[in-house]
């Protein structure tokens, strides 16, 4: 593993919890899933030319540049901490928020956050809902790789808790 600094661990918490609170999220959650997408590293590529703290695909990116009219938009500002937070779709449907990739279509959104039950319960709590454990969220989710993806974040998010603070 990669070492990182310590003022790396916090250098963009200013920015996840402006994120975080725009988008009615735990930003204890958000910070655990920059940690498990980039390390914190704003400068990071993923394989399939993801970029940025949150991993922004070039689709996702184009899609959220043409929706909110940012014409002259080029992929390279997914490097910047704050365009990239923003331009992660944190919300992604009427049924709230995602924390996985390939759930269960039933019982949670696609990708993004937080996950929200089709009863209204979301892991991570939020806004006019009422919080279901990880395990039964993670119980929900068919595929070995995203189950792992999920506990990561999951550990991590604990971790953030536990310790009371980002």
């Amino acid at each position: 593993m990669k070492w990182l600094s310590p003022a790396r661990f916090q250098q963009h918490d200013q920015l996840i919890r402006a994120a975080a609170t725009a988008n009615q999220l735990d930003p204890m959650l958000l910070k655990a899933v920059v940690w498990q997408e980039s390390r914190f590293d704003p400068q990071k590529l993923g394989a399939a030319g993801e970029r940025g703290l949150m991993q922004v695909s070039e689709i996702a990116a184009r899609e959220w540049a043409k929706e909110h009219q940012r014409e002259n938009f080029q992929v390279e500002e997914l490097f910047d901490p704050a365009t990239n937070l923003e331009g992660r779709r944190l919300v992604s449907a009427p049924r709230g928020f995602a924390l996985a990739t390939n759930a269960r279509s039933d019982s949670v959104c696609a990708r993004g956050i937080q996950c929200r039950a089709e009863s209204g319960a979301t892991l991570g709590g939020g806004e006019g809902t009422k919080p279901i454990s990880a395990s039964v969220f993670q119980r929900n989710i068919d595929f070995p790789g995203t189950k792992k993806y999920i506990q990561s974040i999951l550990e991590r998010y604990h971790f953030y808790q536990r310790r009371g603070r980002m």
